[in-house]
């Protein structure tokens, strides 16, 4: 069954290119079912399975405590594959065709106020080559809304200072333009100009944000750089990279920013979600209400 799930994800990466992130999950869940396939004597190959194998295992994962957005990746990782086999002839019929992808509760992503992301910038704020470098990809997560893997992968050659643009790598391989407010621009053009030269090293490839030996920057050590900041700013949140991005949309939305623009700064293939910030902003609409309205105190 290993061959078939090989074959599925070369063709994710090459075909679709999807994230190295994405395939592993699609490999997990297949690879579980997989096993529990063959360890419940169900068969071992992937033409046995039906419908109701399917239903069984996903009410096993349900029943082991499996989260629901967990439920939902397995249910849609089978699908796809088993959509991939069909059309490669190399199954007949597809046990998953009326499979019904579990819902899962959307949260409201967690945001800064204004003056939240002031405090986190301040934090940044310092001569050193580090305190310069933090400083810029505090102001670039926060003014352009990149995923943190976006920033660890932006390359020298794709800033465009002069005219205030970062062209963005995204999901997919796909590329788009995102504007560099004022203050990343300074910020980035005084750590280029007096923080980065300090850090580069003998194996220093064309990545903007280097570590202190002169490599790549990792999403990891954003995670714990931002947590660093938050807790030197006194924020009891905890923040972190993709709390910035939600901020950065949130903060336009509120300013009266199309929800179109939005979606193509923020690399969204599918503007439903993009709305999630609508609702984020309609959460200050009510409590505006509540607190102006008249009726509304009664």
């Amino acid at each position: 069954m290993n061959a078939e799930i090989d074959q599925f994800l070369l063709y994710l990466a090459t075909e679709r290119g999807l994230s190295d992130n994405y395939q592993l999950s699609t490999r997990s869940s297949l690879e579980l079912f997989a096993h529990w396939s063959g360890e419940a004597g169900r068969g071992g190959v992937w033409s046995a399975v039906t419908p109701e194998q399917i239903g069984e295992f996903l009410g096993w994962r349900k029943r082991g405590g499996a989260a629901a957005a967990t439920i939902r990746l397995h249910a849609v990782a089978l699908r796809i594959f088993f959509r991939f086999l069909v059309q490669r002839r190399m199954l007949e019929g597809d046990p998953t065709e009326f499979l019904g992808v579990p819902k899962v509760e959307r949260y409201l992503p967690e945001t800064l106020s204004p003056p939240e992301v002031t405090r986190l910038i301040q934090a940044a704020a310092g001569g050193t080559p580090l305190e310069r470098r933090d400083r810029a990809i505090v102001e670039l997560l926060y003014a352009s809304g990149l995923r943190v893997s976006e920033l660890c992968q932006a390359r020298l050659e794709n800033l465009d200072l002069e005219h205030g643009f970062i062209r963005v790598v995204g999901k997919g391989n796909k590329q788009r333009l995102v504007p560099v407010g004022s203050g990343a621009r300074q910020a980035l053009e005084r750590y280029l100009s007096s923080g980065r030269p300090e850090l580069v090293g003998p194996k220093t490839g064309g990545e903007v944000f280097l570590s202190v030996r002169g490599k790549k920057l990792t999403n990891q050590r954003i995670w714990q750089l931002l947590g660093e900041l938050a807790a030197r700013a006194g924020l009891e949140k905890n923040v972190h990279p993709h709390m910035l991005r939600h901020s950065f949309a949130t903060h336009l939305l509120q300013g009266g920013a199309d929800l179109r623009i939005i979606q193509e700064m923020l690399g969204h293939a599918d503007i439903s979600t993009t709305q999630v910030y609508t609702h984020v902003d309609t959460r200050g609409l009510q409590s505006a209400h509540r607190q102006f309205h008249p009726r509304a105190k009664k």
